[in-house]
């Protein structure tokens, strides 16, 4: 499976060569891009990628995954970018040589959603610290992705922030479930649980049933998220221009617009800070 993509890639170049003449055709004109799961949930990738392949021709293939996995994915060379959220990491990434420069692309935020009920009784507190130790004593259903996610290493954080060693703490009331957002949120709402959600992907899920955001505005709730080239120094085969085409689209003007005007019932999803970061 390790090199599954680009082996594809090499036979799809070879096919088109043996009746176009041109060998690098197909792996000139299409990338892999490795993503976090949020991006593709929430809708996001439909809406700005058919504008990029218009304006450059160059059709992206999404692998959405959990941040750690799309991490793992460019660590074997199986991705050409990787647009994720998990800052720490994504410098790791770069520093460890696997990646060449890492650039901000947008923010949202991350937010406590439940079950209207409330067992734990949070609703309406900006404290996302104080509202876990109430879930913690009160032993109400909390759903965790558990899939090194970045929303799974965000969720981790926070136990950690409100003083919750939750490998020590947890029951029968933390389920882990190793799947991605919507799944995750699919579960609360069959539990009538509590769950870590990006605002992105709680924005576009439509089966909410009986959950509804509880806690929000906390500043430890800023969810980042950035984009890299994988390294061709690492891996010869990465697609390094067409990737950078990419990243250098994301990061424009223009990528930023289009990622702006992304919105769901009148609320943006995410909000692009390409040039504050380089400012």
């Amino acid at each position: 499976m390790r090199h599954f993509v680009p082996t594809l890639a090499f036979a799809g170049a070879a096919f088109l060569a043996a009746i176009t003449g041109h060998p690098a055709l197909a792996q000139d004109r299409s990338i892999v891009v490795a993503s976090t799961t949020s991006t593709q949930d929430s809708g996001l990738f439909d809406h700005i990628l058919p504008l990029f392949e218009k304006e450059t021709g160059i059709t992206v293939k999404v692998v959405a995954q959990g941040t750690g996995q799309a991490l793992e994915t460019g660590r074997r060379g199986d991705a050409d970018v990787l647009f994720v959220h998990a800052k720490p990491q994504e410098e790791q990434f770069v520093a460890d040589g696997f990646g060449v420069e890492r650039f901000d692309v947008m923010y949202n935020d991350f937010v406590l959603v439940g079950p209207k009920s409330d067992p734990a009784g949070i609703a309406g507190t900006q404290d996302i610290a104080a509202a876990l130790q109430a879930i913690e004593a009160a032993k109400a259903p909390f759903v965790s992705r558990g899939d090194k996610s970045g929303t799974h290493s965000a969720e981790l954080r926070l136990w950690k922030d409100a003083g919750i060693d939750i490998e020590a703490a947890n029951g029968d009331w933390y389920r882990e479930i190793g799947q991605g957002m919507g799944a995750a949120l699919n579960t609360a709402g069959a539990m009538e649980a509590y769950v870590l959600a990006d605002r992105g992907t709680w924005l576009s899920f439509s089966d909410r049933g009986d959950l509804d955001v509880l806690v929000e505005g906390d500043k430890r709730l800023f969810n980042q998220y950035g984009v890299m080239l994988v390294s061709a120094e690492k891996f010869p085969h990465v697609k390094s221009e067409a990737g950078q085409a990419f990243v250098d689209w994301l990061i424009s003007g223009e990528g930023q617009a289009a990622i702006a005007d992304y919105k769901i019932g009148g609320q943006p999803l995410f909000f692009p800070n390409a040039a504050e970061s380089r400012s």
